[in-house]
């Protein structure tokens, strides 16, 4: 099968969606299909393939993490599509490039998988002032709405997904799909002491620390606020935890100067953006995952932490909850001193005790490598081009 694979940032970007297409990407190639990435790049000046990707010429967004934005038609894309010959188009985003993807799925005649990785409702504000916000969220809708009724099939790493789509008017059968990683990249047996312990004083925290690490964007959305909040109120210096927060965004300026003014500084880290290659030797050095986020879909930064026996404690998120189960991979909470009574409990645990935690947690998600996810997505992609070849249901 031949699947063409659009999307906003894969070249170029450090993210969730990035690494979900590289491992589906991995994976359907390892079957035996063949895989087109059709991408935004915002240093390019001219359409070409290279190495299995369509590199599309955009413009830098400031507002978005500086991601690049495409125009959503090109003669050449399309024509460089058409000569691809996808027999399934499979879009990952909603902006530039993925327009580009329902109009080729329209000229083509070819069946449209639509993966929502984002709640775009924790997102507004990004592109719209504070007293536009609500004009904003409905227009939002009214546009997920234009992509989702175009697809042939629905799909989502998290069932916020399908919670979402109902909500905004979308009544389609909606696929559940499993977020996966490279668990081979990120085993940490592959990791050696001597880098372990070199992180560590690079960042000048002590071998007796636990380190708790957080992964991901800087932004609101990812509540590191709240996070660095329930660290203040209920974690003191003498207890041994140190939280590591990896990664950038347009709130890294404005968490650092809130753990200044909490008097924390001493006890947290921030390392700023780390390339993704470089992340398993920095999950290695830590000891635990730890999350106040109500925004994932499935996050994938919290997944390549487990592969690496990180237990995770994450905030309570309803419709994530089944994502962690309590002492096998990690554990919920609900309030401040339920984070730091878990973070306690596990610094606590004996060697022994801890490398048993750490080893349930890599089993647990030992099923979310790259052919797991082809093979769960091939059997989307079948179904699609069925149903596409019994009857159009493009606009429905």
């Amino acid at each position: 099968m031949k699947v063409a694979l659009f999307t906003e940032t894969y070249i170029n970007s450090i993210n969730g969606v990035m690494a979900h297409i590289k491992t589906l990407k991995d994976g359907l190639e390892e079957l035996g299909h063949e895989v087109l990435v059709v991408s935004a790049d915002k240093h390019c000046r001219r359409h070409y393939v290279e190495n299995g990707v369509l590199h599309c010429p955009a413009i830098e967004s400031k507002r978005f993490y500086g991601f690049g934005v495409a125009l959503p038609y090109s003669r050449k894309r399309q024509r460089l599509i058409a000569n691809f010959a996808p027999d399934v188009i499979h879009i990952h985003q909603e902006f530039g490039v993925c327009l580009s993807g329902i109009y080729a799925a329209r000229t083509l005649r070819k069946p449209l998988v639509y993966t929502l990785h984002t709640m775009y409702d924790h997102y507004v504000y990004y592109i719209a002032p504070k007293k536009f916000l609500r004009l904003a969220t409905k227009f939002s809708h009214k546009y997920e709405r234009f992509i989702a009724r175009r697809a042939t099939a629905l799909t989502s790493p998290s069932q916020k997904g399908d919670e979402y789509f109902k909500r905004i008017g979308v009544n389609k059968q909606f696929n559940l799909i499993p977020n996966s990683i490279d668990l081979e990249a990120f085993n940490p047996h592959k990791v050696t002491e001597k880098q372990k312990n070199a992180l560590r004083q690079k960042y000048n925290i002590t071998p007796e620390r636990t380190i708790a690490a957080f992964v991901g964007r800087l932004g609101k959305e990812k509540s590191v606020d709240v996070l660095l909040e329930y660290w203040a109120q209920t974690v003191s210096e003498e207890e041994g935890l140190h939280l590591l927060i990896v990664g950038d965004g347009p709130d890294k300026e404005a968490l650092e100067k809130q753990t200044k003014e909490l008097g924390v500084g001493s006890m947290v880290t921030f390392t700023g953006l780390i390339p993704h290659e470089k992340m398993p030797g920095y999950f290695a050095c830590c000891d635990v995952y730890v999350t106040a986020s109500l925004s994932e879909m499935n996050s994938i930064s919290m997944l390549e932490g487990m592969a690496s026996g990180l237990p995770t404690l994450q905030r309570y998120d309803e419709l994530n909850a089944d994502q962690i189960s309590d002492g096998v991979n990690g554990y919920l909470f609900h309030t401040a001193e339920q984070m730091a009574d878990k973070l306690k409990e596990i610094r606590a645990l004996s060697p022994e005790d801890l490398a048993a935690l750490k080893k349930r947690v890599i089993e647990s998600v030992r099923h979310r490598g790259c052919t797991e996810l082809a093979r769960f997505m091939y059997g989307i992609y079948e179904k699609a081009v069925l149903e596409k070849q019994n009857g159009d249901n493009y606009g429905n």
